[in-house]
């Protein structure tokens, strides 16, 4: 398969020009034209990993598809799938412009961004008629025109350089105006390698043209040219004007020519006078079936044409159209991807559309693989999931629905890797930080694709899957502006290193190109230009990158005179940029009809330059050169690369053309027009059988579109008989065997003008060679030594068997050689270097890795986790796997082959859990562990901190969370003005505060991708005094136990303590406990005028203590929440509340503290021994059980406490009953099997 370019296959020669005017001053123009058919070189993307980027024609949002290009220059990042039928969008397109100081690309017009997909950075026209524009559009380059052109060729005018002048050709001049129709021009000059001119008006041969002007059109910026081609001689051009104000089309105009461009008529009336067209495809099955689209702005709708464009049907559409595919064998089935990123089907040619899938990735879609996939109608594509990830999707085209799709790789890979190509597939998948490739050969299941140990890539490009081998382009880690190029084994598995620092550059639209061009004609070589050590030099490879070295220069200049140029100092170094524009031949050209031939601009020197540069060929591939042109010009090869025609570069209107037999040695000038034109594109060798080009530009730039039809068959004398032809052998500096075998070309001779015609064929014979060293690469985990010997590198082990060799079966046993693929060799070293089939030894397991399918150690809780287990070494059918998965779970399997597709497990609870996998054999065993972490969202967090602690001492700091969780919370403390959090694993600090005052605490929990937060504000004292609360059993009735909620009824609480006793509100602070029932805790704190010492401090808050107490004994501390609900206050604690304070208590504090600890453990002794309850003391003793021991160890004797008798407390079986009627209506029977975290369930 050829390298891509876009979506459709175009073995004839299809147009995609584009031409966009600005009204300014200056008389300049630039030509932005696109082609299916085109070799471009390689566009590497920095942005995405293994892209495959379809070109798409400016304004058609549509990738193109080149098959069978006469050069192959890697165009794309990835190559694409090969899909016959997979035709362009515009076919052509063409745009008027101008430029500034010669050169004018996309970004000179209205930019915006484009997303994702297209490239970060990359610019794009505004507007719907250029949002389609991708990566592979064309972005052309148009040098200054001012003017007539200014030098050419006369028969009496020189000058001292070399016998040639260059002067005006005022009888040219004189001549000047419209062309004629038919008229026939004369060849006016001849020059040859000698550097003489002769004239030959009486002589040579006539060309054929005519002229015909796109009437009305003036103002059209934008053309789609379509030339159907095989023998057909009906041409399309749909011209349309772009509104850049409006960002839309608004005029649109289709012609139709049934006379190979004669004549054209205008079809608007056929297709509606008011509609406005945007976008032409043509079935690549039969180019007979038309169909264009409307602009969205005006309607959405299909136009259908079966008789190449005669007449159309309209079709109502309910989607807006940026990309078509067509099916590579079915001519009416088709895909279609919308605006909204949704994929459509059709059978009947775009008549009815079904949707296929929605969130597709785009380009990301293939038809199936001739020969690979079972079903025809069978897609593969890329669907984006919700998360930002995509999957591999695979499904038939009709039945598409969710129980219909498979996924032929488990688990998720990177948006835009999916590629599908000939016999490969590709994906990317990131894991820990670093990228991982995988390929699918023959549609095998997937497999990791190894380079070199530590090559490191950060980016990784497919370039090329011809003859069973895989090309690829890799940045790595110590890379900037170059790629290594690699190559693989048959499956696309393992790769080694063909040549390194390639260079890479930034195209005009943003793009990287690499420089790496692949001869068309000649198998195995490439021409490639190197960096290093700040120095780009060209090499070429006759045997697909075993082997490169340096372009000998030529050896005399165009005058003849001598070149002293010696290697390796100085060389012939080469331009292998592509043409943005598809029609005009770009920096190189070559062609698979015309072996050998090598057209080039280039400099000599000691490294590559873009000043005083030449146009360069070479007839016998590579070996020697020779100049043509002192100027950069445009070459075409005619007559199936018999003959070669040139143009000047752009920069001036020309009208003349220049025309070779004898391979460059000898040029005839020729007359086109008798008014020099602003070519903006010349479309040659179109697929039919008679010699008909076409020139595409304008007289001036408000002049209508010009189309000149040129008929060169007068050029030929005659048709080639045996006498015309001579063989060339190809050789490499003279060594005739080229990829292992010796192959002789016919070339038409020199002196011949004749025709070669359509059964010519260039291979004279071919036979294979005996195989010698340099038919053989090194093999994967070799490296070259210095003697030219392939040696295992440091971190390669040789001894390493595959562990799908199982005992008592053979394996092939590598020498360290591989013979370099399409290779035709044989006999000679080849035994020596071919692999060795050996028996497989009977090995215990090695490498035993373990890892999940999305190569990360946390999974959701509940999510269905793939285990991946690989061997490295060991035979996979006698080896037994056992896994652990830690959560008192295991499996185990009898071999390894059943665990390809993964081993699943669901965790039921969150942790982070032990997962172990053991291989073992007769002849041992090695195990491996993963742990992995299961979470859960916390969905609510909260901070327990006591209100009020006391200065200088260590207080508990509690985080509760719900749902709980075990070991997989990160909890982060931002305590009072720190800058750096407290970061634990564990939901609870100790914490000392130093200093006096308000003190914020922050705490914020994280698990899996969530955090949560909760703040508090804790007051420092040094000596405070506290009492527990508790309330009548009504308030848990209106309890929502929420934070805000507690915050409320403590105010309330506060308010109605100061309602009962004259305290500074200043020395109350109410804490409301989390939980049912409800409690809460006073605290009374010294006022802030401690000037008369401590104990009077002390003695302030003993009183205050004794009229709170009674208060609350009397049942005087109430308050209302509504109406006729009111809620009384009670002190819960047996005795007095506690005065704590941070200095050092006395023998007697110590006493009287323990005698209180006994007097009130004998009361709760007593209570649970007549299994009496308290309803307002289940307070929450695990939560708060630091706090309560801390106040409670502070308890003196002396403190009085109130006596309350057991005939106060209500009876056993009320106590049951109200308890009971309480958890019915809060929906719990068992308070201890609660959901509630906060407070945890206890009993008294």
């Amino acid at each position: 398969m050829e390298t891509g370019s876009g979506l459709f296959h175009c073995s004839n020669l299809i147009l995609s020009v584009w031409l966009i005017i600005s009204a300014n001053s200056v008389i300049t123009t630039r030509a932005d034209i696109t082609c299916s058919s085109c070799p471009k070189p390689v566009r590497v993307t920095l942005e995405d990993v293994l892209l495959d980027k379809r070109a798409v024609p400016l304004g058609t949002g549509s990738p193109l598809k080149r098959t069978g290009p006469e050069s192959r220059a890697f165009d794309q990042i990835s190559v694409f799938t090969e899909q016959p039928g997979s035709s362009p969008v515009d076919i052509a397109t063409f745009e008027k412009g101008f430029a500034r100081n010669g050169l004018i690309s996309k970004v000179s017009l209205e930019v915006k961004s484009k997303n994702k997909e297209f490239n970060m950075g990359n610019p794009t026209i505004s507007g719907s008629e250029f949002d389609k524009v991708e990566r592979g559009d064309a972005t052309f380059v148009r040098v200054k025109r001012s003017g007539p052109e200014p030098f050419e060729f006369t028969e009496d005018t020189w000058s001292s350089e070399g016998d040639r002048t260059y002067s005006d050709s005022s009888t040219e001049r004189k001549n000047s105006g419209p062309l004629l129709d038919q008229e026939r021009l004369r060849s006016e000059q001849r020059w040859n390698r000698d550097g003489k001119v002769t004239s030959t008006k009486q002589e040579e041969p006539k060309l054929t043209s005519s002229t015909f002007a796109l009437t009305g059109d003036s103002a059209h910026n934008h053309a789609v040219v379509y030339w159907s081609g095989q023998n057909s001689s009906v041409i399309l051009i749909l011209t349309k004007l772009y509104d850049f104000h409006l960002g839309s089309v608004t005029e649109s105009t289709l012609w139709r020519s049934t006379d190979y461009g004669t004549t054209y008529e205008k079809l608007n009336d056929r297709v509606g006078m008011k509609t406005v067209l945007s976008y032409l495809y043509v079935c690549p099955m039969n180019k007979r079936k038309i169909l264009i689209l409307t602009d969205p702005e005006f309607e959405s709708s299909v136009l259908i044409s079966s008789d190449e464009g005669a007449s159309y049907q309209k079709y109502r559409l309910s989607f807006y159209v940026l990309s078509l595919l067509f099916h590579p064998t079915q001519e009416d089935w088709a895909l279609a991807y919308s605006h909204d990123q949704k994929l459509y089907s059709s059978v009947d040619f775009g008549r009815k559309w079904q949707l296929v899938h929605e969130a597709v990735t785009p380009n990301r879609f293939y038809w199936s693989v001739t020969g690979l996939d079972v079903e025809s109608d069978l897609i593969h594509l890329e669907a984006n999931a919700t998360d930002g990830r995509a999957q591999y999707v695979t499904c038939r085209v009709q039945s598409c629905s969710e129980a219909n799709r498979h996924y032929p790789f488990t688990g998720y890979i990177e948006t835009n890797s999916l590629v599908v190509q000939d016999d490969y597939m590709f994906i990317q998948v990131t894991s820990a930080g670093r990228a991982w490739y995988y390929v699918s050969y023959k549609r095998e299941p997937f497999a990791r694709i190894k380079l070199p140990k530590y090559s490191l890539p950060k980016d990784m490009h497919i370039i090329s899957t011809d003859e069973g081998q895989v090309f690829a382009a890799v940045q790595e880690w110590n890379q900037n502006d170059t790629y290594n190029i690699y190559i693989s084994d048959p499956q696309g598995i393992h790769f080694t290193l063909a040549l390194e620092d390639v260079r890479a550059s930034r195209g005009l639209g943003g793009n990287s190109m690499i420089d790496l061009y692949e001869v068309a004609g000649i198998k195995g070589m490439l021409i490639a230009n190197r960096k290093l050590e700040n120095q780009v030099k060209t090499y070429i490879t006759y045997n697909k990158g075993r082997d490169w070295r340096l372009l000998q220069a030529p050896s005399t200049d165009l005058e003849g005179n001598s070149i002293h140029c010696v290697l390796p100092f100085c060389s012939l170094h080469l331009q292998l940029q592509m043409s943005e524009n598809p029609y005009l031949s770009g920096s190189i050209i070559t062609k698979s009809s015309a072996p050998g031939v090598i057209v080039a601009t280039g400099n000599i020197g000691s490294e590559l330059s873009y000043n005083n540069v030449g146009m360069f060929i070479s007839s016998d591939a590579g070996n020697s050169w020779r100049q043509i042109f002192e100027e950069e010009h445009n070459v075409w090869f005619l007559d199936k690369g018999g003959a070669l025609l040139a143009v000047k570069q752009p920069t001036v209107p020309t009208r003349h053309l220049w025309v070779s037999f004898d391979e460059g040695r000898q040029w005839d000038r020729h007359s086109f027009s008798m008014v020099p034109l602003f070519v903006d594109g010349v479309l040659v060798e179109s697929g039919i059988d008679n010699q008909i080009m076409t020139f595409f530009g304008h007289f001036s730039h408000r002049s209508e579109w010009q189309l000149i039809k040129i008929d060169y068959k007068s050029l030929f004398s005659k048709s080639c008989t045996d006498g015309d032809y001579q063989t060339w052998h190809l050789h490499n500096q003279g060594e005739p065997c080229v990829m292992g075998q010796k192959q002789i070309y016919m070339k038409r001779r020199p002196a011949s003008s004749c025709m070669l015609g359509p059964g010519y064929s260039r291979v004279l014979s071919s036979e294979p060679c005996i195989c010698r060293t340099h038919d053989f690469e090194c093999d994967y985990g070799y490296e070259r030594s210095g003697d030219g010997n392939c040696s295992p590198s440091f971190w390669y082990n040789p001894a390493t068997v595959s562990r799908s060799c199982r005992h008592g079966q053979n394996y092939l046993n590598t020498t360290g050689y591989r013979k370099v693929a399409a290779n035709n060799c044989t006999k000679g070293v080849n035994d020596m270097y071919t692999a060795r089939r050996q028996k497989c030894p009977n090995r215990a397991p090695h490498g035993l890795q373990l890892s999940t399918s999305e190569g990360k150690l946390t999974a959701p809780l509940h999510s269905n986790v793939t285990f991946l287990v690989q061997l490295q070494e060991g035979e996979s059918m006698r080896t037994h796997i056992q896994l652990d998965f830690g959560d008192g779970t295991a499996v185990s399997y009898s071999n390894l082959t059943w665990t390809e597709e993964g081993i699943k497990h669901v965790y039921r609870s969150a942790g982070i859990f032990r997962v172990t996998a053991l291989a073992e054999n007769e002849m041992g065993a090695v195990s491996t562990t993963l742990y992995l972490h299961v979470t859960c969202a916390v969905e609510h967090v909260q901070l327990l901190a006591p209100l009020v602690v006391i200065q200088n001492k260590e207080v508990n700091l509690t985080a509760v969370v719900w749902p709980s969780h075990s070991h997989t919370l990160t909890y982060f403390w931002w305590l009072g003005n720190s800058s750096e959090p407290i970061i634990t694993p564990d939901g609870s600090i100790l914490h000392t505060f130093t200093r006096e005052g308000k003190h914020t605490v922050t705490l914020q929990v994280s698990s899996a991708n969530s955090i949560l937060q909760d703040t508090k504000t804790i007051a420092v004292q040094e000596l405070f005094k506290s009492l527990l609360l508790s309330f009548s059993p009504n308030l848990d009735e209106v309890n929502p136990d929420i934070p805000e909620w507690r915050q409320d009824v403590g105010r309330v609480i506060k308010k109605a303590l100061l309602q009962v006793a004259d305290i500074p509100e200043r020395q109350l602070l109410v804490a409301v406990f989390p939980g049912i029932p409800t409690a809460a805790e006073l605290f009374l704190l010294p006022s802030k005028n401690q000037s008369e010492g401590r104990k009077k401090s002390e003695e302030e808050l003993e009183q205050i203590s004794k009229v709170l107490v009674s208060a609350l004994n009397q049942n005087l501390v109430e308050f209302e929440l509504k109406p006729a609900y009111r809620v009384i206050v009670y002190i819960t604690q047996l005795t007095l509340a506690p005065l704590v304070d941070s200095m050092p208590r006395h023998s007697s504090s110590a006493m009287l503290m323990l005698l209180s600890v006994v007097f009130l453990g004998l009361a709760v002794f007593l209570i649970y021994k007549f299994k009496r309850k308290i309803p307002w003391i289940n307070i929450d003793a695990e939560v708060n059980h630091e706090k309560e021991q801390e106040m409670i160890n502070t308890v003196g004797q002396s403190e009085a406490a109130p006596k309350i008798t057991l005939s106060e407390f209500p009876t056993q079986k009320e106590m049951m009953d109200k308890e009971l009627e309480r958890r019915v209506k809060r929906g719990m029977v068992n308070s201890c099997e609660s959901t509630r975290e906060i407070p945890n369930c206890t009993s008294v």
